[in-house]
């Protein structure tokens, strides 16, 4: 690591802790800043050296290219691909094998020593993409477009959750902890709804931000941008962005599940392409991050917690190289946490402190369900016989203690109409149909007491294979 990376390094970490610490102040004040097309390499934040090699890289992997093929490929200006490819040729690294009448109808190929400098260099890091910005720069831009600066009304969450059927003043309170840039835990049983909640939550983050493609740092690499994640917003949506190294896309929900490790938080570097891929909490920055089934992960759920101690602390999360560089990233994020533990199964009261909210998502009032129900009939096109829906509490549910969870009727009519379809039926409820779909969803044979109803339709008949 050279001694210009090292100091970038430590000016970005130094800026990224003195601007995260005075957000809180300016919250209601959202800058308004302008991220403009570079117009010489030093405008880029990087390395000119850093920005040959990327160019050596491109013509060596994609053969002789065009100024154009160069701008396209690395959202970089002609303007800073010109100042770069002078220097290649005054350096016997590259030359000029065709010159049209336009300026960016420009050919390049390497020579022989250009060719070795490549692949030396591609050796190291196979990156070849669009051009990072700085770590500077990207902690800049996640100050102005802080999701901490973003006040959510109680009108946006009637507007936004209009048909949500559940319990309003629980939304009210994870959502006020949100707006006061709190974490907020959800717990309650398997089915009750927590995922769907804090997915929905989401919604709520309204506006564009720029994502950078990639950060460089000390030297590396960081692949931020994921398609997978980032969703491109409106093409006006930016228009104070003219630099295309970072892309217009909405602010991010990032969810992760039972797979995540305490690794996986943590930078991914692949030693075949030599860079790094970015964690699932940096790529969610300016946006929500949502970790689900808290407690089925593969690791003690108290080494998982103390992993976000600091993060949720200082508003920052710290990372290392491969080169031994360290430098802190801003964890910038709405942070919401699912789990079917309770808080005290947790045991954790150093992590429990630090969350906003710690909100039971349980069973719905027989009201609320038969609103979901029929709300979920109506989305699935499915009639539904008259005294079914009573069946289903009287007959299925309460006999059997089953609570009223937000996934059951998805669930079941999900079951019964993937049957009626099976034999040719109009998918209606009815209740034999309900007794079939039910044991068939909890793996339960009906009993004798449990016989086809007498008010079934013939057709029915067919589901005990009479």
């Amino acid at each position: 690591m050279d001694e210009h990376s090292t100091k970038q390094c430590n000016a970005a970490s130094t800026t990224c802790l003195d601007t995260i610490a005075a957000t809180g102040a300016h919250r209601a004040q959202t800058p308004v800043l302008v991220l403009r097309a570079p117009r010489n390499i030093a405008d880029t934040g990087l390395p000119p050296l850093f920005i040959a090699h990327l160019v050596l890289k491109s013509i060596l992997q994609n053969g002789k290219s065009s100024l154009g093929d160069l701008v396209a490929r690395h959202c970089l200006t002609a303007a800073v691909l010109d100042e770069t490819i002078g220097f290649l040729v005054r350096e016997h690294l590259a030359e000029i094998a065709h010159r049209g009448a336009t300026d960016v109808d420009v050919h390049l190929r390497l020579t022989d020593a250009g060719r070795e400098l490549a692949a030396h260099e591609a050796s190291r890091s196979t990156y070849c993409g669009p051009a990072p910005v700085s770590l500077e720069a990207y902690v800049s831009v996640v100050s102005a477009y802080s999701v901490k600066r973003i006040h959510v009304a109680q009108s946006d969450v009637r507007t936004t959750f209009a048909d949500f059927i559940a319990d309003m003043p629980l939304l009210d309170s994870a959502v006020a902890a949100l707006n006061a840039g709190r974490p907020v835990m959800f717990y309650g049983p398997a089915g009750s709804g927590k995922t769907y909640l804090a997915e929905r939550l989401g919604k709520l983050l309204q506006g564009a931000v720029p994502i950078p493609y990639s950060l460089y740092v000390a030297g590396d690499v960081i692949q931020l941008h994921d398609p997978l994640i980032h969703r491109d917003a409106c093409a006006d949506a930016l228009p104070n962005v003219s630099d295309r190294r970072w892309r217009a896309c909405e602010r991010p929900v990032v969810m992760s599940g039972g797979e995540l490790t305490v690794a996986m938080l943590d930078l991914q570097y692949n030693a075949n392409s030599g860079f790094y891929q970015a964690p699932p909490h940096m790529k969610a920055n300016m946006g929500m991050y949502v970790v689900d089934d808290l407690g089925r992960q593969r690791v003690a759920p108290a080494e998982l917690l103390n992993r976000w101690i600091t993060p949720l602390d200082r508003s920052v999360d710290q990372f290392s190289l491969q080169s031994g560089a360290r430098f802190v990233s801003p964890f910038d994020v709405w942070p919401v946490f699912s789990t079917n533990l309770t808080p005290a199964e947790l045991n954790d009261s150093a992590f429990l402190r630090r969350l906003g909210s710690k909100l039971h998502v349980g069973a719905l009032d027989v009201e609320d369900y038969r609103r979901l129900f029929d709300a979920q009939c109506a989305a699935l096109n499915i009639e539904i016989e008259s005294g079914a829906f009573e069946y289903l509490l009287h007959q299925l549910h309460l006999p059997s203690r089953t609570p009223f969870l937000a996934c059951y009727p998805a669930d079941l009519l999900a079951v019964l109409r993937s049957f009626a379809l099976y034999h040719g039926d109009v998918p209606v409820v009815t209740e034999y149909r309900l007794t079939h779909a039910w044991h068939s969803y909890f793996g339960s044979a009906p009993g004798h007491e449990q016989a086809i109803p007498s008010n079934t339709a013939q057709a029915d008949k067919r589901y005990a294979g009479a």
